[in-house]
C-alpha cells in the first residue's frame, strides 16, 4: 500500500447515519474485527471484547437503546444491518499499574484505537460506520448479557451507505491544531 492510499482512505471515511437494507457479507464483517484485533494497545493489554449484533431482533433492540426521548439523538440506528458493541475489558498488570502511575485510563484509550481500526477497514471494504457513545449503558449490558462489572466503550453500526456521496470534512486549519517543538499559542 502507498501512503497516498492509506490518506485517501482517511479522508473519505465518514460517520454514517443511513444505510441500505443490503446486508454485509461475513468475509468483510471478519476483516474489520481482524483489523480492530490487530490494534495496538498499552502493554499488549488487549483489553476489549467485540460483540457483534446482526439478529435483526436484537439488533432492533439494541438500536432502541441508542435513542433518548429528550434528546432525538440516533433514530437513524434500526437502518444499520450490524452493531459492533466494544467491551472495556481489564487490562493486564503491567498496562493496570501504567495507568494507575500516569493516571491515564489505557484501556479506554486502546478500545479507542481499536475501533478506529475497525471503521478505516469498513471504509476500505465500501462500508460505513458510526461510532456512538450515546446509549443506556445499563440496558445494554442487560439486553447482551454483559456481566455488570465490565463497561460499554462504544457501539460502532456498520453496513452500507444508504448515500455514496463523500461529504466534504470539516476540520480546523492544519496550523491551528500542529506545532512543532513546544506549544506555542
Amino acid at each position: 500500500m502507498k501512503a497516498d492510499d492509506f490518506l485517501s482512505l482517511v479522508k473519505t471515511r465518514q460517520s454514517v447515519r443511513g444505510y441500505s437494507p443490503r446486508m454485509v457479507e461475513k468475509d468483510k464483517l471478519e476483516r474489520c474485527l481482524e483489523a480492530a484485533r490487530l490494534a495496538p494497545s498499552a502493554c499488549n493489554a488487549q483489553p476489549w471484547m467485540f460483540i457483534v449484533v446482526d439478529d435483526a431482533g436484537i439488533k432492533n433492540r439494541l438500536a432502541d437503546l441508542t435513542a433518548d426521548r429528550w434528546l432525538p439523538l440516533n433514530h437513524w440506528t434500526k437502518q444499520a444491518p450490524v452493531h459492533v458493541v466494544l467491551v472495556v475489558e481489564a487490562a493486564n498488570l503491567t498496562s493496570r499499574l501504567g495507568a494507575w502511575v500516569k493516571q491515564r485510563d489505557f484501556a479506554w484509550m486502546d478500545v479507542a484505537i481499536a475501533a478506529a481500526h475497525l471503521c478505516l477497514q469498513a471504509a476500505a471494504e465500501g462500508l460505513g460506520t458510526c461510532m456512538l457513545g450515546w446509549f443506556k449503558e445499563d440496558k445494554v449490558r442487560a439486553l447482551l448479557n454483559v456481566p455488570e462489572r465490565k463497561r460499554i466503550g462504544l457501539i460502532i453500526t456498520l453496513g452500507y451507505p444508504a448515500d455514496a456521496t463523500i461529504r466534504p470534512k470539516i476540520r480546523k486549519a492544519y496550523t491551528a491544531v500542529v506545532r512543532r517543538n513546544r506549544y506555542d499559542p
